[in-house]
């Protein structure tokens, strides 16, 4: 008799388990000295843009000079023909990503394509830049649209991308 209401109970949680179920967030290096990301995502708005948030404090790896120059080899200015995202990717895309760099082609398609990467929600990554100049002009083309310096090697090998500008997105990888 026992064993029945052991068993239904386990029954129960069993059948339970799943409309309850919360996964707690894996921390995988915590070394003491970790800071809130939001001072990072606005590091790259143009000088005379007015302050979004209140001021935080200066971290020191938040100025994005110290990233310079900014480069990620294998990836060159050049045309992208469209094709298709691969299947394992696809999902983990929850906002489309461009990849464009300080040079005149990234420049010019960042302007003629900006209107339409504000209605995606799309997210930047300037992944070649040489001097704190370049940083601004970027950011004065980006107006409005989160641009982030960052080395993308390992994604660009993933993705099988040799040039920029590039806009990644469920529906595939475009210029």
């Amino acid at each position: 008799m026992r064993r029945r209401c052991w068993l239904r109970s386990l029954w129960f949680l069993v059948l339970l388990a799943p409309l309850g179920v919360r996964a707690e967030p894996v921390v995988l290096q915590d070394n003491g000295q970790t800071y809130p990301l939001a001072p990072f995502l606005g590091v790259l708005r143009p000088p005379d843009a007015p302050p979004s948030a209140p001021a935080v404090p200066d971290l020191g790896a938040a100025d994005p000079t110290r990233l310079l120059p900014l480069r990620s080899p294998g990836l060159t200015p050049g045309p992208v023909p469209p094709r298709p995202v691969p299947a394992l990717y696809r999902n983990a895309l929850t906002r489309p990503v461009f990849l464009v760099g300080a040079d005149p082609l990234s420049q010019t398609w960042l302007r003629q394509h900006r209107a339409l990467l504000l209605s995606l929600g799309a997210v930047g990554l300037l992944v070649q830049a040489e001097t704190p100049e370049d940083l601004h002009t970027m950011a004065a083309i980006a107006a409005g649209l989160p641009l982030l310096p960052s080395a993308t090697t390992d994604q660009a090998e993933t993705l099988e991308l040799t040039h920029i500008p590039v806009l990644i997105s469920r529906h595939g990888i475009e210029q």
